[in-house]
């Protein structure tokens, strides 16, 4: 099966998650898009949806999904999104699209978070997908420090030469070359650095359920 063939799985896998009569959290990215476009085919049954980004707000819109402010929302059942690395523990690097404030935003509402994600994203230990960080501007070269003595190699992400904004206006920064063994922790230490909006490790709350995309079907991880 190509990538995408499991990456379609998992998406239809997690439809069976969605709480009729509810508000679904749908995240970013490209396996997101493959669960956008299923949610598609039951759109009748659920109140709308929360994005977490611009990017899929439109999608979902282009599909006639009612799209809504989460502070227009009380409770939300689930929160469906990818991951770009997953431990067995539930603890993911999540960021790749530049979404990652928003996505844990979305993810502290609901009452579960469903990963979806194809079996390559299953590592023991998270760091070999750069770690984003999302950061304020003019904080940009101290948090860039600050991050280079916690031991990776830290990044300005560009695309096509110019800095990557997020939907909040900010920078982000991947660090590459960090082994994280303890992610709740390195978690907390990003965070507390002045001038990080977030970081893309969800450790402190990470997922509930995983689906994973396999040759050999769906596999559910239950954390």
């Amino acid at each position: 099966m190509t990538q995408d063939e499991l990456k379609q799985a998992v998406a239809r896998a997690a439809i069976e998650y969605v709480v009729e009569g509810e508000i679904v959290g749908v995240g970013t990215g490209s396996t997101a898009n493959f669960f956008i476009d299923e949610l598609a085919k039951i759109k009748g049954s659920i109140k709308g949806a929360v994005a977490s980004s611009e990017a899929t707000a439109e999608r979902l819109r282009s599909h006639g999904i009612t799209v809504l402010d989460l502070n227009q929302v009380d409770s939300m059942p689930v929160y469906i999104d990818g991951a770009d690395e997953i431990t067995p523990f539930g603890a993911m690097i999540k960021g790749g699209g530049a979404a990652l404030t928003r996505e844990k935003i979305a993810a502290s509402v609901a009452g579960k978070f469903v990963c979806i994600a194809d079996g390559s994203k299953l590592v023991d230990v998270l760091g070999n997908f750069p770690l984003p960080v999302e950061v304020i501007p003019m904080a940009q070269r101290v948090v860039a420090r600050k991050l280079a003595a916690l031991g990776g190699e830290p990044r300005l992400r560009l695309k096509d030469g110019v800095p990557v904004l997020t939907d909040n206006g900010n920078l982000i920064i991947d660090v590459l070359g960090m082994q994280i063994p303890d992610p709740a922790a390195m978690e907390a230490a990003i965070n507390n650095i002045t001038g990080v909006v977030t970081v893309g490790l969800f450790a402190r709350q990470g997922a509930n359920v995983c689906l994973l995309g396999t040759p050999d079907g769906v596999r559910k991880l239950i954390f």
